[in-house]
C-alpha cells in the first residue's frame, strides 16, 4: 500500500510526502525554537512572553454581559481591549465547565457569570485560563453538610472529582463588602489554581508554582518579615493552617485591598503579583 504514493522525489506522490515531511520538520524547528525564546524570556522577566492571542473573539449575549457590567467590579477597572478579552473568557469558561444547583437551587445566569468571572479574574494574567483540574462546579443555596470531613462548609474543592462546591449565599456575600478580605470565591477557586500548578507545566502554572516556592523560602530565611507577618492583624489567622491555607488567604487580600497589601508587605505583595502575572489597573 505504501507504493501507491511512489517516494521517488521526483514524482508527484514523492514531492507531496517531502513537502509533509519538510512542513513538519519546519513546525517542529519553529515550536522549539518559541519554547526556548519564551523560556528564556520567562527565567529574564518572570511572566509569560504574551497572554492573550485570539483568532475571535466570543461574546457574552446582553443578559450576561449586563450583569458582567453591574455585578463584577473588577471587570468595570479594565480597559476596553482588556473587556473584550474578559468577556471572551468568561464564556468560553461557561461553556467549559458543568454548572450543578443542588436542592432548590436552580443554576441562574447571574450565578453562571459571577463564578466564571471570578475564575477569569485570578487566572487574567494566565495564559491557559481554564483550570484544567476543575469539571464541574456545584452550588449549594446555602453552606452544605461535606462528607469529606463530616462537617458543614461553606465552601470546598475536590480534585479527585474534578468538583469545586460552594455555597451561593457565601459567595455573594464575599463580594458585598471586598474591606474584609473574606471572599469565598477567591479563596475556593484558588485553592483549584494551586493544585493545577503543581499538575500541570505551562507556561503560566510554572510561573505559579516557581514563585510560590520562591515566597516560601523567603519567609523561612527572612525571620523578621515571618514574625512582622505572623504578628499582623492584616492577614486572618487562618492563613497559617497550611501552604494550601496560606496561599488562597493572601491572594484574597490581594485581590481585595491591594494598596494595603502592597503598603504593609510589599515584597509579599510582589510575589503574589508576580504568581498572577497581575497587570491591570488598581495593582
Amino acid at each position: 500500500m505504501l507504493y501507491l504514493l511512489n517516494s521517488d522525489p521526483n514524482t508527484f506522490g514523492g514531492k507531496i510526502i517531502l513537502a509533509i515531511i519538510f512542513a513538519v520538520l519546519a513546525y517542529l524547528l519553529l515550536y522549539f525554537a518559541f519554547r526556548m525564546t519564551e523560556m528564556a524570556y520567562v527565567i529574564k522577566h518572570k511572566k509569560p512572553l504574551y497572554n492573550h492571542f485570539y483568532f475571535y473573539l466570543k461574546k457574552l449575549d446582553e443578559q450576561k454581559k449586563y450583569i458582567l457590567k453591574n455585578r463584577f467590579a473588577f471587570y468595570k477597572n479594565l480597559s476596553k481591549k482588556e473587556k473584550k478579552y474578559f468577556e471572551h473568557r468568561v464564556a468560553l469558561f461557561i461553556k467549559d465547565k458543568d454548572f450543578i444547583g443542588i436542592g432548590e437551587n436552580v443554576i441562574t445566569d447571574e450565578m453562571r457569570v459571577l463564578i466564571s468571572a471570578t475564575a477569569v479574574m485570578l487566572t487574567f494574567g494566565f495564559r491557559d485560563f481554564y483550570i484544567a483540574v476543575i469539571s464541574k462546579i456545584v452550588v449549594y443555596p446555602k453552606q452544605f453538610y461535606s462528607n469529606t470531613n463530616k462537617a458543614y462548609h461553606r465552601g470546598e474543592f475536590n480534585p479527585k472529582l474534578k468538583t469545586l462546591v460552594i455555597s451561593w449565599e457565601d459567595f455573594k456575600a464575599g463580594f458585598s463588602d471586598q474591606s474584609y478580605n473574606l471572599n469565598l470565591g477567591i479563596h475556593e477557586f484558588t485553592h483549584a489554581i494551586h493544585i493545577n500548578s503543581i499538575k500541570q507545566r505551562d507556561i503560566s502554572s510554572t510561573i505559579f508554582s516557581d514563585t510560590f516556592k520562591e515566597l516560601t523560602k523567603l519567609l523561612s530565611i527572612n525571620e523578621a518579615l515571618r514574625d512582622r507577618l505572623m504578628a499582623s492583624n492584616y492577614f486572618r489567622t487562618y492563613v497559617f493552617t497550611d501552604k494550601f491555607e496560606f496561599v488562597a488567604v493572601i491572594i484574597e487580600n490581594f485581590i481585595e485591598t491591594p494598596q494595603e497589601f502592597k503598603l504593609q508587605f510589599p515584597i509579599v505583595y510582589a510575589k503574589v503579583r508576580q504568581m498572577l502575572n497581575f497587570n491591570v489597573a488598581g495593582y
